[in-house]
C-alpha cells in the first residue's frame, strides 16, 4: 500500500503562506511557553504577513521574469522561519506501521532529496522541476519512482490517500480500482525477477561482442552510497559530489570531516579508482549560509568560480583530497571549467596546497590525476586549453546541454527543448571525443546520457569507452553492452552526426537499439 504524505515545508505558493506560519506558531507554543517563545511567534506572525505583502507586490509586476523571483522571496522566509524555530535543516518524517510513503510537494531542492538516503520514501512527486535538474539526478540515485512538473498535484491529492506512481510511463494513479493495482502489482514483481537476472551480471567484465572493453563507473553523492556502487559491479567511483557534504548543516565541514569521508570512500574502494569533484556549489545547491539573490543562477557564481573567489575554504578541500589520495586511487575533478585562467589558476591553488602539505610533513600521492569537467561549450570548442594541462576529462552532459541549447533544465516549461540527440549536441560530443582522442587524453562521460539506455550504443558509436552514471544503471547498461558490437553501431553513429532532421534521428537511434 502506498499512501501520500504531504508536507507544508514544501508547498511554496502563497495560498499555503498563511498556513505554514500557523503551524509553525503552534509548534513553537507547545514547545515553549517562555518569553523568547512568545517573541519567536510575534516574529513568525509578523514575517509571515510581510511576506504575504511582499508576494501580493511580485503578482502585480507586469514583467514575467521578475514576477517569478517571488520564489526566492519564499525561500527566504522558510530560512528565517527555521532559524527561529532552532532547526538549521529539514528532516522528513520517518515511516511507521509498515505503511510505504509517497512525498507529495510542490517542489524539492537536492538537498531535500539527498536526505532520503536516510529514509524510506516509496516514491516522490513535485509540481514543478525539470527531468534533468539536481532534484531529478540524485532522486534517480535513490532508485525509486519519481515525478516532476505535475503542476497541480499538492492541490488535488489528499493526506492518506492511495497512489500509484508509475516513473517510467510519468503517470500518477489516485485511488486506483482493484484492477489497476493488481496490474501493477504484477508489473512490480516482474521488474523485480529482472532486476535478480541482472545481478548475475555483476562481476562480468563490460565488454563488447567484438572486444571493446568499457569501464563502467558509479556517480554517488555521499560516502554511504558504495555499498550500491559494489552491489551493481561498479568498476569504479567516476563522480563523487563532494558538494552534498556541505549541505543540510548550518557550519561547513572542516579539513578532517572531509579528509575522513573522502578516505572512508578511497579505502572501501580498495585500489579501484575514485574520481571526487571539488564541490559544486551555487544555482540549485546553495549554502544554508548563502544570503545572495541571483537572477540566473546556473550562470552565476557556482562550482569552479565560487572555489576561486574562496581560495581559503576551497584549499581547505583540496588538502583533505590530496591527505586521502593516500589511501587509494583518488583523482581530482574541477567542475565548470571554461578558460585557461580558471584552469590556471586552479592549478596554482593545488600546487600551494601540495606545498602546504609538504610544509607539514603530510603524505599524499603525488601523482594523484587532476581532471576537468567539460560542461560548458566555450570549454569543449576550446579542448586543446585542457587537453595539454589536464590528466583526464569528464563530459558533463546536463549542464553541457543546458548551456548548448540555453534551456533552464530546473524549469519544466522549457523541458520539451532539453534534447540529448540535438546535432550541436552530439557535434560537441563528438569532438570532444575525437580531440582528446588524438591527444592520448582519457574521456570519461558522467551525465544523465550515460545512464540513458537509448543512448548507450549511440555513445559506444561516438568513441565513449568510459561512462559514469547512478549505481541503479549499471546492470542495465552493463547487458546493453555485452550485447552490441562497436562495428556495427559505429556506422550508424556517423550517420547520426551527419544528420539534422529530429525525426530522422530518432530512426536512426531506433535502429541502434534494434
Amino acid at each position: 500500500m502506498l499512501q501520500a504524505t504531504t508536507d507544508v515545508r514544501f508547498d511554496r505558493t502563497q495560498r499555503h503562506l498563511h498556513t505554514f506560519g500557523d503551524l509553525l506558531v503552534r509548534q513553537i507554543v507547545q514547545e515553549s511557553q517562555t518569553d523568547q517563545a512568545a517573541r519567536h511567534v510575534a516574529q513568525l506572525r509578523q514575517g509571515g504577513a510581510q511576506c504575504v505583502a511582499m508576494l501580493e507586490q511580485f503578482d502585480q509586476i507586469e514583467d514575467a521574469y521578475l514576477r517569478e523571483r517571488r520564489g526566492d522571496v519564499i525561500q527566504v522566509v522558510e530560512r528565517v522561519m527555521k532559524a527561529l524555530l532552532g532547526h538549521p535543516g529539514y528532516a522528513p518524517p520517518q515511516t511507521n506501521g509498515g505503511r510505504k510513503l509517497i512525498l507529495v510537494a510542490r517542489d524539492l531542492s537536492p538537498a531535500d532529496v539527498v536526505q532520503f538516503k536516510q529514509h524510506h520514501f516509496a516514491s516522490f512527486i513535485t509540481d514543478v522541476g525539470g527531468t534533468t535538474s539536481h532534484t531529478a539526478v540524485v532522486a534517480r540515485s535513490l532508485n525509486i519512482p519519481s515525478i516532476v512538473a505535475l503542476h497541480h498535484a499538492r492541490q488535488l491529492i489528499r493526506e492518506d490517500e492511495l497512489l500509484i506512481v508509475d516513473g517510467t510511463m510519468g503517470v500518477v494513479i489516485v485511488d486506483p480500482d482493484s484492477q489497476a493495482l493488481a496490474e501493477y502489482q504484477l508489473k512490480s514483481r516482474e521488474f523485480g525477477l529482472e532486476r535478480l537476472k541482472l545481478k548475475r551480471l555483476r562481476n562480468m567484465r563490460a565488454t563488447t561482442l567484438d572486444g571493446f572493453t568499457v569501464e563502467l563507473h558509479a556517480n554517488i553523492e555521499l560516502p554511504e552510497d558504495v555499498g550500491q556502487a559494489k552491489e551493481n559491479g561498479a568498476t569504479g567511483i567516476g563522480l563523487f559530489r563532494s558538494e552534498f557534504l556541505f549541505l543540510n548543516r548550518s557550519h561547513l565541514p572542516d579539513e578532517e570531516e572531509q579528509f575522513t569521508a573522502y578516505r572512508r570512500v578511497a579505502e572501501d574502494m580498495a585500489g579501484l579508482p575514485v574520481t571526487i569533484r571539488t564541490y559544486d556549489l551555487g544555482a540549485d545547491k546553495d549554502l544554508e549560509e548563502s544570503q545572495r539573490f541571483i537572477t540566473n543562477p546556473a550562470l552565476g557564481l557556482r562550482a569552479i568560480r565560487l572555489c576561486l573567489i574562496e581560495p581559503e575554504r576551497f584549499l581547505i578541500q583540496l588538502r583533505a583530497l590530496l591527505r586521502a589520495s593516500r589511501y587509494g586511487k583518488v583523482n581530482i575533478l574541477i567542475p565548470m571549467l571554461a578558460s585557461s585562467r580558471e584552469l590556471d589558476q586552479t592549478l596554482a591553488l593545488i600546487a600551494q596546497a601540495k606545498q602546504s602539505l609538504d610544509d607539514d610533513g603530510v603524505p599524499y600521492d603525488r601523482e594523484v590525476k587532476i581532471g576537468g569537467m567539460i560542461e560548458v561549450p566555450a570549454a569543449a570548442l576550446a579542448l586543446g586549453i585542457f587537453t595539454r594541462k589536464l590528466d583526464f576529462l569528464s563530459i558533463g552532459t546536463n549542464d553541457l546541454i543546458q548551456y548548448t541549447l540555453a534551456v533552464d533544465r530546473t524549469d519544466d516549461a522549457v523541458a520539451h527543448l532539453y534534447d540529448p540527440l540535438h546535432p550541436a549536441v552530439l557535434s560537441l560530443l563528438a569532438h570532444v571525443l575525437k580531440t582528446a582522442g588524438k591527444a592520448r587524453v582519457p574521456v570519461a562521460l558522467c551525465g544523465e546520457m550515460a545512464g540513458d539506455l537509448a543512448l548507450t550504443r549511440l555513445l559506444l558509436g561516438l568513441g565513449l569507452r568510459h561512462y559514469s552514471m547512478h549505481s541503479a544503471h549499471l546492470l542495465d547498461v552493463k547487458q546493453r553492452i555485452l550485447q552490441s558490437s562497436v562495428a556495427l553501431v559505429k556506422p550508424l553513429a556517423l550517420r547520426m552526426l551527419r544528420e539534422n532532421d529530429p525525426d530522422r534521428l530518432n530512426m536512426l537511434l531506433g535502429r541502434l537499439n534494434a
